[in-house]
């Protein structure tokens, strides 16, 4: 018997798939359960499996290159004997439709069983954990994976490590932790992040990747929404005190805002909710998600999922692995797809304010700008130095109202002006 190996729909937003790598070459022993390529979706690369034992006879989409889902990008052969008739098959036009796919992955959350092939993005079995990109350079590279320690998340062998092997690895000084605690860069004076450096070059044509793609069709959908925006001046002198004294246990300041939003939308939870067809769908839980951008372009949302139950210690964890994945494109569908509120943070960029656009299935989207010293006077008309920022939000106005917004932020700031100590309770 003859099956295809069909792109898999790794996401519900995935309406094409771009091939990073093929573990197994045409010929190959496909074994049930073992990796046989690497699929890029719209926001990560994810190892897939097959659930059939036979040969991969014939590899129809080269790595490197895309075709949309459902299409046939293999041929696995039951037998030997049946090698030569697939490759036969696969080399002429496109099969039809097969009796059995081989094919599918789990999508994310709510969506339907699948068949066929399934992700396996962490390897329990006794085998390596191993990146994508990972695999594919210890290939390039010849580098016995049994041989490496791994250093990113729970021991995960990532490029890095691959390529310190091979000799070839490059020192990025951007991305190295300070553990020097006389460090030059004090912590009162956060330098602002290196900017992503542009792709393209004048002139040149340069393609989008499926992360890029999947921003474009959300930015789209989301602009048949009807928003208005609602901004707001919030002093920080408190929150900041507050992060100096317990920075060194590993607290974000990212993780005080989300919690910050997190326990005021407990009192707001129609800023948590969204549209749905005439109605308003209310969420039983508060995951709070925070937009990071992708090296390469792009951007994504980690979610932190129950952010007004957990304390700041284990949100400030829970961060930073979830940051650390979706730069190395681990993150499962459920870390990134399951927001009800986003946060947009362009303060460590030095940016007074913006407008953030909403996005898809969610009431709404806070803007956060950076905080800085500003002269203001007290209601005795006495001048004073205090640190402020600006926050702007954008709400689906068929559900959320210019008085809903307004409360929330009121409440929001009284939150991190007056009470900020709550958020580590």
């Amino acid at each position: 018997m003859i099956r295809e190996v069909f792109m898999p729909a790794l996401s519900s937003t995935m309406t094409e798939g771009k091939i990073v790598s093929w573990v197994k070459s045409a010929g190959d022993k496909v074994e049930k359960g073992e990796t046989v390529v690497v699929v890029e979706s719209d926001k990560a690369d994810m190892d897939v499996e097959s659930f059939y034992e036979g040969y991969l006879a014939i590899i129809i989409v080269p790595a490197g290159e895309v075709a949309p889902v459902g299409a046939a990008i293999a041929l696995v052969a039951e037998t030997e004997a049946e090698i030569a008739e697939a490759q036969k098959q696969g080399s002429g036009a496109p099969a039809a439709a097969a009796p059995a796919p081989v094919a599918a992955a789990p999508a994310p959350v709510a969506a339907t069983a699948s068949v066929g092939l399934q992700q396996n993005v962490s390897r329990q079995n006794g085998r390596s954990v191993v990146s994508p990109r990972a695999r594919k350079l210890a290939k390039e590279f010849k580098v016995d994976l049994n041989s490496i320690k791994g250093s990113g998340p729970n021991g995960r062998i990532v490029a890095e490590d691959v390529e310190a092997a091979a000799g070839k690895a490059q020192p990025v000084p951007v991305q190295q932790p300070v553990t020097v605690p006389a460090a030059p860069a004090p912590a009162a004076a956060k330098p602002a992040p290196a900017p992503i450096p542009a792709v393209a070059l004048s002139g040149n044509r340069v393609p989008m990747n499926a992360l890029q793609n999947a921003v474009v069709r959300n930015m789209e959908a989301s602009l048949s929404v009807p928003c208005f925006r609602v901004g707001y001046t919030i002093t920080t002198d408190n929150l900041d005190k507050l992060y100096k004294q317990i920075k060194s246990k590993g607290v974000t300041m990212t993780a005080m805002l989300a919690k910050a939003v997190a326990v005021t939308l407990q009192k707001h939870p129609l800023l948590n909710a969204c549209y749905v067809e005439s109605g308003i769908q209310h969420r039983a839980d508060i995951n709070v998600a925070v937009a990071v951008a992708m090296d390469g372009g792009g951007l994504i949302t980690p979610v932190l999922q129950n952010a007004d139950r957990l304390d700041i210690y284990s949100l400030s964890r829970s961060w930073k692995d979830l940051v650390d994945r979706a730069r190395a494109k681990q993150l499962k569908p459920d870390e990134y797809s399951t927001g009800t509120f986003t946060l947009s943070n362009l303060g460590m960029y030095g940016v007074d304010k913006f407008d953030a656009i909403l996005p898809p299935n969610q009431g709404s989207i806070l803007a956060i700008g950076s905080s800085r010293p500003q002269v203001v006077a007290n209601e005795e008309g006495l001048m004073g130095v205090k640190r402020q920022m600006q926050v702007n939000i954008t709400c689906d106005h068929r559900i959320i109202y210019g008085a809903d917004a307004a409360s929330f932020l009121q409440d929001l700031a009284k939150l991190i002006e007056t009470n900020p100590q709550s958020l580590t309770l």
